[in-house]
């Protein structure tokens, strides 16, 4: 598959000539990438073009002009605050995935090739003039045969063969990065690709989509204040999409301050209901895809990104929610520990440590006062800070936290989230025990029990089983014997190639005695042997003494560093 990608090498140049034009150029120059394949130099940008321009703002930059699978890359790394540091992610959501509309005869094309049926057998009409035109695919509004007001989704023609192509490049491009950069973090390039690879190719199977507008269908059919759009299945493949039309406006276009309100409480009553009632959640539910119906009802479109929370990672996500409120650093760090995959041993005294003073930092004393938009992004930065991966769900849903709680700024200023919340938090966490009526210390306390409750039958079976199925082992870790395997696996090296260019010498010596072959009276054995043994020597010192201590390119030193609040 990459030998195929390098077929298409204008297009790596494209890229190479991007990349330096826009101040990442080394980069390439640290990598072995043009050791590959000639590339082009490019225009940098000159030093004052770089000092005027952040890192972030020239990343996202970077991206638009590469098209629509680097644009959709950026897209994602916008919902995983756990990945980039916070500028840059802040950048990345202001990608616009826009493009050059394709005509309608184009349209109608794909239609006939995903539903194996001429487009006028399957709607009335189609508006020519398209809702929007993006990079993966174009939407219009339509009729059916049966008169219902529709819009279908249409991919664009070839868009996968060109994704495929950019997915090759990128995979090779992140694993010569992985050689140069020295923050890799607990993410490797070549993973963040990995999962950008599955995230695209749902994205590019419309059916996916269908099934999640299904399911967010079914868990808000007794709540009659929601509208969720109905799928046409015989109107829908894999890549046609046809669902009803929904004409409103965006909730934060509604101008009666009545109005505000009740839309503000129902964001907020909707939110729980999806995140501890259902367990699935909208992942972008900024104010585009909440619209406000004529008849007074809010309606919920774009479900291309939605996140799945399990019975457990419910109750674990409610009592980080009280554990924030009330500003206990241990709860939350013994919490952040157990629902991460922690790369290496976590220092959990210095972990708590920061998380309290991070905790403090905001005065965090009520639900009321929880910011979401940094507190959980800072959360989450700690988290990676100390080798923690977090699961992709509890990023997505900082993500989606994010643009709610703009949406209710926007639609009420003045909301008392503490109070609009508290009840769901007491049902959920006390089961009718009032918080109001527990003292701080007593609150740590419960939660913690019920923390432990929950874990230590779950690690004492697991430690019985092990002892009695002779599995039980104890694992040793620790920066000293990295290095101490890293040296002793040197050494080996440097040992074996010591006897192969020693025994290339004494094997030289023995054909000088001998002279079996000759050339003008050049003996060309012993001249062979003697190559051979400088090339091994030299290969070996040049990489011990050279390529092992060449440090990788830092790339903190081109991010600003956050002012501390």
């Amino acid at each position: 598959m990459l030998r195929e990608a390098f077929q298409d090498l204008a297009r790596l140049r494209q890229i190479s000539a991007i990349v330096v034009r826009h101040g990442f150029g080394e980069l390439l120059a640290r990598s072995r990438l043009r050791d590959k394949v000639p590339l082009p130099e490019g225009e940098a940008p000159s030093p004052e073009e770089l000092r005027r321009l952040s890192t972030a703002r020239r990343f996202r930059e970077l991206l638009s002009d590469l098209g629509p699978t680097f644009i959709k890359l950026g897209q994602v790394l916008s919902t995983r605050a756990d990945l980039l540091p916070a500028e840059v992610v802040d950048e990345l959501r202001g990608l616009q995935d826009a493009a050059p509309p394709i005509p309608l005869e184009t349209v109608r094309a794909q239609i006939e090739r995903a539903l194996r049926r001429p487009a006028d057998e399957a709607f009335a009409w189609i508006d020519p003039t398209p809702l929007a035109s993006a990079s993966i695919a174009q939407v219009h509004r339509a009729r059916t045969k049966g008169g219902d007001e529709v819009v279908v989704k249409v991919q664009r023609p070839d868009i996968e063969r060109k994704i495929e192509t950019d997915l090759d490049l990128l995979d090779y491009l992140a694993r010569a990065l992985e050689a140069v950069v020295e923050e890799v973090g607990v993410y490797t390039p070549s993973g963040i690709v990995e999962e950008f690879d599955r995230a695209i190719h749902e994205e590019l199977d419309f059916e996916n989509e269908a099934k999640n507008i299904r399911e967010f269908a079914q868990k808000n059919e007794g709540r009659p204040a929601i509208v969720i759009p109905k799928v046409f299945d015989e109107l829908s493949a894999r890549s046609v999409l046809t669902m009803s039309y929904l004409q409103g406006i965006k909730i934060t276009d509604v101008e009666e301050p009545e109005t505000r309100k009740l839309l503000a409480q129902r964001v907020v009553e909707e939110s729980f209901h999806q995140l501890f009632d259902d367990g699935l959640f909208h992942g972008d539910p900024h104010p585009g895809n909440l619209l406000y119906l004529p008849d007074g009802r809010t309606a919920i479109i774009d479900f291309g990104l939605v996140g799945r929370l399990s019975p457990e990672m419910q109750q674990t996500l409610v009592m980080l929610t009280v554990a924030v409120a009330i500003g206990d650093a241990d709860t939350v760090a013994r919490l952040l520990y157990r629902v991460g995959i922690p790369d290496a041993r976590t220092n959990l005294a210095a972990f708590r440590g920061d998380i309290a003073a991070l905790l403090s930092r905001y005065r965090v004393k009520s639900l009321k006062n929880v910011e979401a938009s940094s507190l959980l992004r800072d959360l989450l930065d700690l988290a990676v800070r100390y080798r923690i991966r977090i699961p992709k769900d509890y990023a997505l849903l900082s993500r989606a936290s994010v643009s709610a709680e703009g949406v209710l700024r926007q639609l009420d200023p003045d909301l008392d989230i503490g109070a609009t919340t508290m009840p769901y938090v007491r049902q959920l966490l006390f089961g009718g025990l009032s918080p109001a009526s527990l003292q701080g210390g007593l609150l740590k306390g419960v939660l913690r029990l019920q923390e432990m409750a929950q874990d230590l039958p779950t690690q004492l079976s697991q430690i019985l089983l092990d002892l009695e199925g002779g599995k039980f082992a104890v694992n040793v870790q620790g920066r000293p014997f990295e290095d101490l395997t890293d040296a002793l696996r040197r050494v080996s090296v440097v040992l074996l190639v010591g006897m192969l260019g020693s025994s290339l010498v004494v094997g030289a010596v023995i054909s000088l005695a001998r002279e079996p072959w000759s050339f003008h009276g050049v003996p060309i054995v012993a001249v062979i042997a003697i190559a051979l043994a400088a090339m091994l020597f030299g290969s070996v010192a040049t990489w011990y003494f050279v390529l092992v201590r060449i440090k990788k390119l830092r790339i903190s030193r081109w991010l600003p560093r956050r002012s501390s609040r």
